[in-house]
Formats: C-alpha cells, structure tokens, sequence
C-alpha cells in the first residue's frame, strides 16, 4: 500500500470492493438474517453492483468528487440504513479531498477519521454499540495513532486492520443495542456483528 494514490488506483480499490460485495452477498445475508434482519447482503449486492456500474462511467482526476459520486450512487442504488451509511461514509471522505488528485499517508487518515464520524452521527451508534462502528473507529484510531510514530501507509493499514478484527471480536459475545437487531435481544450474544464482518471484509479487501 503505497502513498501518493491517484484516482486510478482508487478506482482499482474499489472495483474489488464492488466484486467482494456481489460474491459475499449471500454470506453476508446469512450473518444478518440470524442477527434477526436479513437485508444487508441484498443491500451490499445492490451497491456493489451500482459501484461497478459507476467505476466505469465516472471520469475524474478529483479524488473527492470520485468518491463523493460513488456515495450517492450507493444511495441511489440502496437508500436502506447500511446502503445510507456506507454512502455518507463515501461522500463525507470525499469533502475532506475535494479537488486532489493524489491522496498522501496523511490524507488517507482523515478519510478514514470523516468515514467514522459519518457513520457515527448518521447511524446514531457508538462504540460498543455492536454496529459497523466498533470495528471502523479503533481501525481510524489505529491508523493514524501509526502513522503518527512514524509508520508506513502500509504498515499503518495492517495496525488498522488488526484493530477492526479485534474490535468485531470484543463485541460478538455482547447484545446488539441499535437497529432491528436489538430487538432480538439476548440471542444476539455470541453472534457476529455482520456490519463489524463487512467493513473487516471490506478493508482486507483494500489493503491486500
């Protein structure tokens, strides 16, 4: 993982991203459906079917408005509450790089840091929540608490992932407190958090 990416590279990222959403999409029902939902793989299959479909007619050297156009392609796609998320994410990365076309270690962390924030105030969750939140806020953390002992992009990511997958595990034996899941109740204790899964999927996907 390099620094100084360009659009392109962006775009490379997040054709996986659109390729790992379509083929997961019935792995990703199943941990949903015993969450007592069930939408969320039909939701990221309909995403990343929307994103392929944009990488593909979208031509920009503007990073933030490259990403801040695959945010409303998301919603438009999904307008649900993990389609909602995932485009605020998108669209709040991209004002934070609006109008570069190269993306430094540094810009990297403050996409990271808007997407977290975004999903917190949009989702009304916290950490501990057991939401998408406690595996992206200790990897945002991680990230730039790397980056600022003077790791590399590439070695900052692989602290972040670290920290999401632990953040996912400190969270399954716990029960759910937000969306429809809570109201299964107790018999969401134990089980995985499929938004925690998803952005753990997610941002291997990226990285590696």
């Amino acid at each position: 993982m390099a620094t100084a990416i360009t659009v392109e590279e962006v775009a490379e990222a997040m054709g996986r991203v659109s390729a790992l959403l379509q083929t997961q999409k019935d792995y990703l029902t199943s941990l949903d459906q015993a969450m007592g939902d069930g939408d969320m793989g039909i939701t990221l299959g309909k995403i990343g079917q929307a994103l392929e479909t944009y990488i593909q007619q979208e031509a920009t050297a503007d990073i933030g408005k490259f990403l801040a156009g695959a945010g409303m392609a998301a919603n438009k796609a999904a307008p649900s509450t993990m389609g909602t998320l995932l485009a605020t994410a998108l669209m709040r990365a991209g004002k934070v790089v609006k109008g570069k076309t190269e993306l430094s270690s540094e810009d990297l962390a403050e996409i990271f840091q808007a997407a977290d924030v975004g999903i917190q105030e949009r989702g009304k969750a916290k950490p501990g929540d057991k939401t998408v939140v406690d595996a992206i806020h200790p990897a945002a953390e991680a990230f730039a608490a790397a980056l600022a002992a003077g790791a590399s992009a590439g070695e900052a990511a692989a602290k972040a992932l670290q920290a999401a997958e632990t953040g996912r595990d400190e969270v399954t034996p716990l029960r759910s407190k937000i969306g429809r899941a809570s109201w299964v109740g107790e018999r969401t204790e134990g089980l995985v958090d499929p938004g925690c899964q998803a952005f753990v999927m997610v941002f291997k996907n990226i990285i590696e």
